[in-house]
C-alpha cells in the first residue's frame, strides 16, 4: 500500500513538471508572439501581462453592471428601472422601502401636481376597467380602432428572434393592446402571437416590395387587410438613427427572414435613408391615402423623428392645402433604441422627445387640426409616470419597445447586434433562443402592461384625474435650478388654436419663424422675402 502511494506521488509530480514544462514553453511562445507583433503597443511592451487589460476591457460591461453601476444610473436604463419591470412582469409588488433615492433638488427633476381631492379607494376602477377605459379612438369609420394608452414599440423579426417576437405578440393578445411590427415586415411570428399589430411599412417595403426594390400594392394590400393588421405606419426616421436606414447584418439574415423581409440569404441590409414613393409633403399624403384604401380604410399615419422643423411643418401645411390627413403621428426621440446605429447617430442627431412631442402638438394646434390627428411618443419610457408626463405634454399614447423586452428576460447586455444575444431575444441563433417560453414570456408582457396602467392609475388619481387625456401641461412640474420649479405650461407654453391661420401670435420660434416659409409641394425652406 506505502508503495503504491508513493508511486503515485512520484507519477503527480512528474506530470505536473512535464505539465510545467509544456505550459512555459507555451507561454514564451505567447510571450514572443506578443513582443514581435505591431498591432497591439501594450502587447508589445508587456507581453502576456498586456493581455490581462484586454480581458477586463471584455467584461467591464458586466462589472459594471453587476457591481459599480448605481441604482439609478439611467443609461440606457438604471437598475431601478430595470428591476420595476421584472418585478411587475412577474406580478411582484414594486412597492419601495424607506424612501425615494432620488435627488429632489436636482436640475431637471419634475413631478406630478397632486390634489387635495383624490379619487376615493371605492371610486378606483378595476384593472379589467382601467385597460378597457384608457384607450383612444384613432382614425374613422368601421375600422377606427380603440389604442390602448401603452402599446409595444416596433420590434421586427430579424432583430428580435422568433419566439420574442410571438411572446410580445401574445402578450398584447392577452393584455388587449397593440405590437408594432417594426420595418421588418409583418412576419409569421407577429401572427401567431395573435396580437393587435401596427404594420410598420418603411423606405426598405419589407413585406410589401418587389423585385426592383420598389412598393408592391398587390402584396401590401394582401397583408394590410388581415383582420389582425389594425394599422398602418409609415416609418420615415427613427430616433436612434435618425437618416439612417435601418440595419441588419447578414449574420442574422437566414432563409426565414430572407422570406419574410424579401431580402438576399447571409447579407448585410442597411434600408435606404428615405422613400422612393414620394418626395414631397403632397406625394407623403397621396401615398398615405393609397396605404388606407388598399387596407379597406384602416387608419394611417407616420412615425418621425422630428429634424429640421420646417419639414414636419410642410407636411402639416399640405394636410391643409389638400384637405388630406393623417390619422396618427407616432413621434420618435432621439433617446429611443435600436439594436445597431452609428454613435454619433445615436448621440447627436434628432430632437429629444419631450421637446418633439411639444413641438409637434403645438404646431397641430395651431394648424387647427390637433382634435383630428392623435399623437403617440416613443422613445425611452419605461414608468407609469412616464406615460403622465408625455400625455401632459401632448401625447394621446405611449409605445414601448426595451422595458417590453426587459419583461421577456433581456438583461441589458448591451450585444444585441452581435447575434450572441445572452438571453436569447435580440438573436437568430436557436440554442440561444431555444430558452424563451413564449407561453410564461408572453403572460410577463401581459403583466407588464397590465400593471403600470394600474399604477398609471393610481397616480392621476391622486392628481384628481380621472383619464390620461385630461393631463395638461399645468399638471407637471420640473425643477430649473435648486430652488425653482417651473409649471410646465410655463417652460412650453401652449400654441392657441387655429393661430397660424388667423395669423395670431405665436411663442414658439421654431414655429413662428419658418410658417410662412414652408409649402405642402416641398420638404425645402422657401427663402426669406
Amino acid at each position: 500500500m506505502l508503495a503504491s502511494l508513493i508511486l503515485l506521488v512520484i507519477s503527480a509530480f512528474t506530470n505536473t513538471l512535464w505539465g510545467l514544462t509544456i505550459l512555459a514553453n507555451l507561454l514564451a511562445v505567447l510571450g514572443l508572439a506578443d513582443y514581435l507583433q505591431k498591432e497591439h503597443s501594450v502587447l508589445a511592451n508587456y507581453p502576456i501581462l498586456g493581455r490581462l487589460r484586454f480581458f477586463m476591457e471584455w467584461i467591464r460591461p458586466e462589472l459594471r453592471q453587476y457591481f459599480w453601476e448605481s441604482d439609478i444610473d439611467a443609461f440606457p436604463y438604471s437598475r431601478d428601472q430595470r428591476s420595476m419591470v421584472y418585478r411587475r412582469s412577474k406580478n411582484i409588488p414594486s412597492n419601495r422601502s424607506f424612501g425615494s433615492i432620488s435627488d429632489m433638488y436636482e436640475e431637471q427633476h419634475s413631478w406630478l401636481n397632486h390634489s387635495m381631492q383624490p379619487y376615493k379607494p371605492e371610486e378606483a376602477m378595476s384593472t379589467q376597467q382601467i385597460i378597457d377605459t384608457f384607450r383612444v379612438k384613432v382614425g374613422r369609420g368601421k375600422h377606427a380602432y380603440l389604442m390602448s394608452v401603452l402599446n409595444i414599440s416596433g420590434t421586427s423579426f430579424g432583430a428580435l428572434s422568433p419566439p420574442a417576437i410571438e411572446a410580445l405578440s401574445l402578450g398584447a393578445k392577452l393584455g388587449g393592446f397593440a405590437h408594432n411590427t417594426g420595418e421588418g415586415s409583418l412576419s409569421p411570428y407577429h401572427e401567431a402571437g395573435g396580437g393587435d399589430l401596427i404594420w410598420q411599412i418603411s423606405s426598405g417595403y419589407f413585406g410589401c416590395r418587389d423585385d426592383n426594390n420598389n412598393f408592391d400594392p398587390v402584396a401590401f394590400e394582401k397583408k394590410a387587410k388581415l383582420p389582425q393588421v389594425k394599422m398602418i405606419e409609415i416609418k420615415l426616421s427613427q430616433g436612434a438613427k435618425p437618416g439612417h436606414g435601418g440595419i441588419l447584418l447578414g449574420s442574422k439574415v437566414n432563409t426565414e427572414i430572407a422570406k419574410t423581409r424579401g431580402i438576399k440569404v447571409g447579407e448585410d441590409w442597411v434600408s435606404p435613408a428615405r422613400h422612393s414613393m414620394f418626395s414631397t409633403p403632397k406625394e407623403l399624403l397621396d401615398f398615405a391615402d393609397t396605404l388606407r384604401n388598399k387596407s379597406g380604410g384602416k387608419p394611417v399615419g407616420i412615425k418621425l423623428c422630428v429634424g429640421h422643423p420646417w419639414e414636419f411643418m410642410a407636411i402639416v401645411r399640405a394636410m391643409i392645402e389638400t384637405n388630406q390627413r393623417l390619422d396618427f403621428i407616432t413621434v420618435d426621440g432621439a433617446e429611443g433604441g435600436t439594436g445597431a446605429a452609428p454613435v454619433e447617430f445615436a448621440d447627436h442627431l434628432g430632437f429629444p422627445l419631450r421637446d418633439a412631442i411639444v413641438f409637434v402638438d403645438n404646431v397641430l394646434r395651431g394648424a387647427g387640426l390637433r382634435d383630428q390627428i392623435k399623437i403617440a411618443a416613443s422613445g425611452k419610457l419605461v414608468s407609469a409616470y412616464d406615460i403622465i408626463r408625455h400625455c401632459a405634454l401632448g401625447a394621446d399614447w405611449c409605445n414601448m419597445a426595451r422595458p417590453f423586452m426587459f419583461s421577456i428576460g433581456c438583461i441589458q447586455a448591451l450585444n444585441c447586434a452581435s447575434n450572441n444575444c445572452p438571453s436569447g431575444i435580440a438573436t437568430m441563433d436557436p440554442q440561444r433562443y431555444r430558452v424563451l417560453d413564449v407561453t410564461t414570456r408572453g403572460a410577463r408582457v401581459r403583466n407588464f402592461h397590465k400593471n403600470t396602467l394600474r399604477a398609471l392609475s393610481e397616480m392621476i388619481g391622486a392628481a384628481g384625474v380621472s383619464h390620461p387625456k385630461d393631463l395638461t401641461r399645468e399638471h407637471i412640474v420640473r425643477r430649473t435650478s435648486a430652488n425653482l420649479g417651473k409649471i410646465t405650461e410655463k417652460i412650453y407654453p401652449y400654441v392657441t388654436n387655429n393661430a397660424l391661420l388667423d395669423n395670431k401670435p405665436v411663442h414658439d420660434p421654431q414655429i413662428s419663424a419658418y410658417w410662412d416659409r414652408v409649402s405642402g409641394d416641398s420638404f425645402q425652406l422657401k427663402a426669406k422675402q
